[in-house]
């Protein structure tokens, strides 16, 4: 039976924006479960409560509602008030963390988003809506690896400009990035080794591990020595890791600092810093609202993000975009004590938004607007390409 959606898909940046004002979310998880309890058929009430679900960290239960929505449908759409371009985002199943967040890019952009979802479950289909320009979402992970090269098949045959080859994005497993970017001038990152636990090393501490397609600090951990390793493959039930060596890169004053870049058509965007006393930084643990201190920092780093660290590693990340070969493209990085960039990680995937709370984070405002419509230009010049 075809899905006959309840209403208009609500879509991710909505709630997330809600989330990011702590708002409470379980009302309206709880009222999304009871409108595809009664409508079972409603595709856009179970995506839109699989994403709610995730937001508010019921992640398998998510996960189970997405899996009915798709099987449903597999097409949705987000229309513009009013639109000026119509862009193709092709999607995966699975969590949020892996697919680009591309709504959180273009609210009130005047661009309508067909999404199309492709899973190895369901037919894919054999038309597209009308569209301008498209864009692989679609994020690097195991699961999405095998749709990604089988996307990249039919690539040469794309009606329209197409952002981001989803060969390209299928070649930024983080073992895979670290020898890609091996040798670049400028650029710290260290080896990253994919194991199985049978084939855990002896020696090399301290190491960074963490399960296959772990997002998000998810059992990552910084193992000192040898010693605590068995506690911690003990509580970690995966059966594959990535390990790479640890690079303390504390500044002077004993803090860590983390940038996240945003590379579109190769020129650097900066979306946030965080500062924190803890190698691990996720920007909604630093601290960064409690400290007045650590915000005029982060906002003297937006102001002179171009003439300062975009202008000091300007070779390094020159050769991010060209290895990399993507449009869209997302860093997380430092700055170690002898001046490189050091890479934590490359990506497709990372949230890059503008919901922080603009009372406390004002200057944020003119910094993401200005990603923002950097990302709209570069979706209306690939658009042009085969007028």
């Amino acid at each position: 039976m075809a899905a006959l959606p309840f209403g208009p898909l609500i879509g991710l940046a909505l709630p997330m924006r809600h989330a990011m004002r702590g708002d409470d979310l379980a009302p309206v998880a709880a009222a999304l479960l009871r409108r595809v309890r009664d409508h079972p058929d409603d595709a856009h009430g179970l995506l839109d409560g699989s994403m709610v679900l995730q937001l508010i960290g019921q992640a398998d239960a998510a996960l189970l509602l997405q899996e009915r929505a798709l099987a449903l449908q597999t097409a949705y759409t987000l229309p513009a008030a009013t639109p000026e371009l119509v862009l193709m985002v092709i999607l995966g199943p699975g969590e949020l963390m892996w697919n680009t967040p591309v709504e959180l890019l273009l609210e009130d952009a005047g661009v309508s988003l067909e999404l199309q979802y492709l899973t190895a479950a369901q037919p894919w289909p054999e038309t597209v809506p009308q569209h301008d320009v498209m864009l692989v979402a679609m994020a690097e992970s195991d699961t999405n690896r095998p749709l990604l090269l089988r996307l990249a098949e039919t690539m040469p045959d794309w009606p329209r400009p197409v952002i981001n080859a989803p060969d390209r994005i299928a070649a930024l497993s983080r073992d895979s990035v670290s020898a890609l970017l091996a040798g670049a001038d400028g650029i710290a990152m260290p080896p990253t080794w994919r194991l199985v636990r049978e084939d855990m090393p002896t020696d090399g501490y301290p190491l960074i591990i963490r399960p296959i397609d772990s997002h998000a600090g998810r059992d990552l951990a910084l193992l000192t020595h040898a010693g605590a390793l068995p506690h911690y493959l003990a509580h970690v039930s995966a059966a594959e890791f990535y390990l790479s060596p640890f690079v303390d890169y504390r500044s002077a004053d004993g803090l860590y600092r983390k940038y996240r870049i945003a590379l579109i058509d190769g020129r650097p965007f900066i979306s946030h810093l965080g500062i924190s006393t803890h190698w691990m930084i996720h920007y909604l643990n630093a601290g960064m609202e409690q400290s007045a201190e650590k915000r005029a920092e982060e906002e003297a780093r937006m102001d002179d993000f171009d003439t300062g660290f975009a202008r000091r590693h300007e070779a390094a990340i020159a050769q991010i975009h060209q290895r990399a070969g993507l449009a869209y493209l997302t860093i997380d990085c430092a700055e170690t004590a002898d001046g490189r960039l050091l890479v934590f990680e490359i990506g497709t995937a990372m949230a890059v938004h503008a919901l922080d709370n603009p009372q406390l984070f004002p200057y944020k405002q003119p910094a993401m607007h200005k990603l923002f419509a950097a990302f709209r230009r570069m979706l209306g010049r690939r658009a042009l390409m085969r007028l």
